[in-house]
């Protein structure tokens, strides 16, 4: 059974989050959307949100389940018996940072990475950005899926 995790915190889920699981599903038996938990990270949205932002956006996907986990995120694949990562690019930036975080994870356990490039028209999206403009009263809308917007 192939098996894979996509690793974040999803504050909250985002179009650009969606594209690349979508795009992931047909090679994988299952994937595991998984929600790291920091103690000393600020949320916008609690963790019971962001649990069921995902779930309610994949409920029809029997090939997804909703976790959370603390610590490595190698541990945690470990502990699912997963042997892929998969992880969004949008930029270069991304790349350089990603790689690294890649490269230590497969040093550590020998799980592989999977990088998808986001998709054309979604490369500007990302939580932070969402975020921002929820903060400021802006529309945030066309980045999100339906069960965020409400």
């Amino acid at each position: 059974m192939r098996k894979a995790v996509f690793p974040g915190s999803f504050d909250p889920i985002t179009l650009g989050h969606t594209d690349i699981i979508e795009r992931a599903l047909p090679l994988f038996d299952e994937i595991i959307l998984a929600i790291g938990t920091n103690s000393s990270k600020k949320y916008m949205f609690s963790l019971e949100e962001r649990l069921g932002f995902l779930k309610e956006t994949f409920k029809k996907e029997p090939k997804i389940e909703v976790m959370t986990y603390k610590g490595l995120t190698v541990d945690f694949c470990k502990t699912q018996q997963a042997g892929f990562l998969l992880r969004g690019l949008r930029n270069a930036q991304d790349l350089e940072f990603e790689k690294a975080i890649g490269q230590t994870n497969y040093k550590m356990s020998g799980i592989d990475t999977l990088f998808f490039i986001t998709s054309s028209g979604k490369s500007h999206i990302s939580s932070t950005v969402v975020r921002d403009v929820i903060k400021h009263g802006g529309d945030y809308h066309f980045m999100v899926p339906d069960c965020v917007k409400k």
